[in-house]
C-alpha cells in the first residue's frame, strides 16, 4: 500500500478503526469488501490491513504529544478524540486560565460545523453553538483583546504540534517505504 502523502496516510489510518462502525445504506452491506478494488488494484480488506498497520506503527513510534495532536485533529473516533484532547490540555503552554485553555483546545479539535441544527444523523461529536463563544471561557472577564490573543496562541501551539507530528510521521512512513516518493 502506497500513500500519496503523509496526511492521507494519517487520516486513512485514523479512520480505519471507525470504518465498520459507520452506518451504511442497504446496498452497501451487500458488497463484499474482498472483491472490491480500491485505488491501484488493492482490495478493500488489504487497504484496511495496511491502514491498521500504519495506525499501530505511528502509535508506537510517535511521542505521545505528537500522537495526541494528530488524533485530536484528524480522528473520527469519538473516544480517542476526547482522550487526545484531555492529554493535550496540560502540554499547551499559555498564560490563559486552565478553563480557557481546555475550551480552546476542545474548540480547535472539534470545530463548529456551519449550518448545523443538531439534526445530523452522523455519529460525531457536536458541541452546542454557545460553547464556541470564547467570552464564556474566562471566568475573570479579561479584556477581549487578551482573550483573542490567548485563543490565537493556543491555536498556534496546537498547529505547530500538528506540523511537528506530521514531520515525525513522515520520517516513520518513509522509513517503512509506504509513501509514494520514498517507494519510487
Amino acid at each position: 500500500m502506497i500513500y500519496p502523502s503523509v496526511q492521507s496516510a494519517v487520516v486513512s489510518a485514523l479512520a480505519a478503526e471507525c470504518i465498520d462502525n459507520t452506518s451504511k445504506q442497504a446496498w452497501q452491506k451487500l458488497i463484499d469488501l474482498d472483491t472490491v478494488r480500491v485505488g491501484s488494484g488493492v482490495s478493500g480488506s488489504d487497504r484496511m490491513q495496511a491502514d491498521c498497520w500504519v495506525f499501530a506503527r505511528l502509535h508506537s513510534q510517535l511521542i505521545p504529544r505528537h500522537w495526541n495532536a494528530l488524533v485530536a485533529k484528524f480522528s473520527t473516533h469519538k473516544g480517542r478524540k476526547v482522550q487526545a484532547i484531555s492529554a493535550l490540555v496540560p502540554v499547551v503552554a499559555s498564560h490563559a486560565p486552565r478553563l480557557f485553555v481546555t475550551s480552546a483546545v476542545t474548540a480547535w479539535a472539534i470545530p463548529q460545523l456551519k449550518g448545523l441544527d443538531g439534526k445530523r444523523s452522523a455519529d460525531m461529536i457536536v458541541l452546542p453553538p454557545e460553547f464556541y463563544d470564547f467570552n464564556r471561557w474566562d471566568p475573570d472577564a479579561n479584556p477581549e483583546r487578551t482573550r483573542r490573543r490567548w485563543r490565537q496562541g493556543v491555536g498556534q501551539v496546537l498547529e505547530d504540534m500538528v506540523t511537528d507530528a506530521l514531520a515525525a510521521a513522515e520520517q516513520v512512513l518513509e522509513q517503512e517505504g509506504v509513501l509514494a516518493r520514498s517507494a519510487a
